[in-house]
């Protein structure tokens, strides 16, 4: 073998060991683009989805505004009416107020006299028990001192009008005590 055929030989083992080099590459490289081939399909896929989604979630929002423009519609109105309900109602408190007064001005005034009717008969009665009080005390003395009853009453009687019922409460008022309650004079 000469230098010339040597040289061809070690070339033409090169170039085969070269050559099984690039297969093997070009393998990996199928390899490589068949993963991202399936990688980008599920990422298309994903994103498929991803965008139905977003579209169903946009078509949602959108029927959702629908409805809020109308219940917004429904509250302007509701707005409106109570606007013109509050209206009313403030033009008719006056009249209110007095067709009330009015109806209850005699009822007021009827009461207010029967208050001072009853209190007038309180004070009359309060002032006519003090006063028999104190003509009992003033002979309450010399009634103590007698030996009968009998002869204290009719001075009583004078005292107070003549009334029996009213000699027993200036008497009680004479001891101290009215309706239970303890009485001072004076």
């Amino acid at each position: 073998m000469n230098a010339g055929q040597l040289a061809a030989l070690i070339a033409a083992g090169f170039f085969a060991v070269l050559v099984c080099v690039v297969v093997f590459v070009l393998l990996k490289t199928v390899r490589l683009m068949g993963a991202v081939t399936g990688m980008v399909t599920e990422y298309r896929d994903r994103a498929d989805q991803l965008i139905e989604q977003a579209q169903q979630a946009v078509d949602r929002t959108n029927s959702q505004l629908t409805r809020t423009d109308a219940i917004t519609a429904s509250m302007d109105q509701v707005t409106a009416n109570m606007a013109e309900l509050s209206g009313h109602v403030s033009a008719m408190a006056g009249l209110a107020r007095s067709i009330s007064s009015v109806a209850t001005a005699p009822v007021t005034g009827f009461g207010a006299l029967l208050f001072g009717l009853r209190r007038a008969l309180l004070v009359r009665r309060t002032m006519t028990v003090t006063a028999a009080a104190e003509s009992v005390q003033a002979c309450g003395v010399a009634a103590r001192g007698a030996a009968t009853r009998g002869v204290a009453e009719p001075q009583l009687r004078a005292a107070i009008g003549g009334r029996p019922s009213s000699v027993e409460t200036a008497s009680r008022a004479a001891s101290g005590r009215v309706n239970g309650r303890r009485v001072t004079p004076g």
